[in-house]
């Protein structure tokens, strides 16, 4: 697909961009949470994947070369805007033994019952932006740690980290209602 878009063959930016359109949303939209904004960042970030697919250097698979682009300019675009979240992007956060109690929380089956469906979403979008991304990347899009650490740049350690802070207090509200 890359040599397609490369040659400038008809279609095929589109079809690079149907494939992973979804990906790109999913990253952006839980880190941003406003659409109008989230649509400019995905259309950003395919354009930036038009003008800079020469570089690709087949290291890693397109999906995360994509999935990197995208969360680049919308951590850029959070910075930008300073977020009153006060939340900091750690490089180098401990890794925490997922041994505790909230490394057993259930998400699929949480999102089973429509009423704790509503909760949990409510709950994730309390989440701070780089938690809600990495929770989407990992139980919504099925990507394993190593692959996240692909997309984000962040050490595997700093990853399992947010998601264990994530369930836990996903399972904090999700023990309120």
């Amino acid at each position: 697909m890359v040599e397609a878009v490369l040659a400038r063959l008809p279609g095929a930016f589109e079809q690079l961009m149907r494939q992973y359109q979804g990906l790109c949303w999913h990253i952006v939209y839980r880190m941003l949470r406003h659409n109008e904004d989230a649509r400019d960042i995905c259309q950003e970030t395919f354009l930036r994947v038009y003008q800079n697919l020469h570089q690709y250097r087949y290291e890693s698979p397109l999906k995360y070369w994509i999935g990197r682009v995208a969360y680049s300019i919308a951590l850029r675009h959070l910075e930008r805007q300073r977020l009153p979240t006060g939340e900091r992007i750690e490089q180098d956060d401990p890794v925490i033994a997922l041994e505790d109690e909230a490394d057993s929380f259930d998400f699929q089956a949480a999102c089973e019952d429509a009423d704790t469906a509503r909760h949990l979403r409510v709950a994730i979008d309390l989440l701070p932006p780089v938690q809600r991304t990495l929770l989407t990347l990992h139980y919504l899009e099925d990507l394993p740690i190593p692959e996240i650490a692909q997309i984000t740049g962040l050490p595997a350690g700093t990853i399992k980290s947010h998601l264990f802070r994530s369930r836990l207090r996903l399972r904090e509200v999700l023990e309120l209602h």
